[in-house]
């Protein structure tokens, strides 16, 4: 049995520890928001938290988060009526296209802005490598320094 927390709530898994923690959420847990893409931690569809940190959910057993949170699209805002300022950014700039990165996406930039609360362009180009197919980087930048903007006014730090 693999307890840990998900969405701040206790859960246990009890079934083969190398299967990747994508689909114990996915298949388990029925948290369909966050995706599969390309199962070798490339694109960052599968994007989650674990104790704070942006991962890569394909690439990593569920047997490695015993003890742990984890934290998906759909706990980013949890118990709040309010979107998280990184979702309240992505929807003023309209950014998703197909919208099936952009829960990765969004897990992937409220973890950079954690870590580097106002970056450059040059920050994003370095810390944000998740893949859109759509190609909407142009408004995810946007939308990633207007989000650095909302929370530096007193927005939401949820991770």
């Amino acid at each position: 049995m693999i307890s840990f927390q998900v969405n701040s709530e206790n859960v246990a898994f009890d079934g083969d520890g190398s299967t990747p923690l994508l689909w114990v959420l996915r298949d388990h847990f029925n948290l369909t928001g966050t995706k599969f893409g390309c199962g070798i931690g490339q694109c960052g569809a599968c994007t989650v938290h674990i104790n704070g940190a942006a991962r890569r959910s394909c690439m990593t057993p569920v047997a490695a988060i015993k003890g742990r949170s984890v934290t998906t699209i759909e706990g980013l805002a949890a118990g709040n009526d309010e979107l998280h300022p990184v979702q309240a950014a992505w929807l003023e700039y309209d950014v998703p296209q197909c919208g099936y990165c952009q829960a990765g996406q969004i897990m992937a930039t409220v973890d950079l802005l954690q870590r580097i609360p106002k970056p450059t362009d040059a920050d994003i180009d370095k810390n944000i490598r998740n893949i859109c197919r759509c190609g909407t980087y142009a408004r995810i930048r946007k939308a990633i320094h207007k989000a650095a903007e909302l929370q530096a006014e007193g927005g939401s730090d949820v991770s």
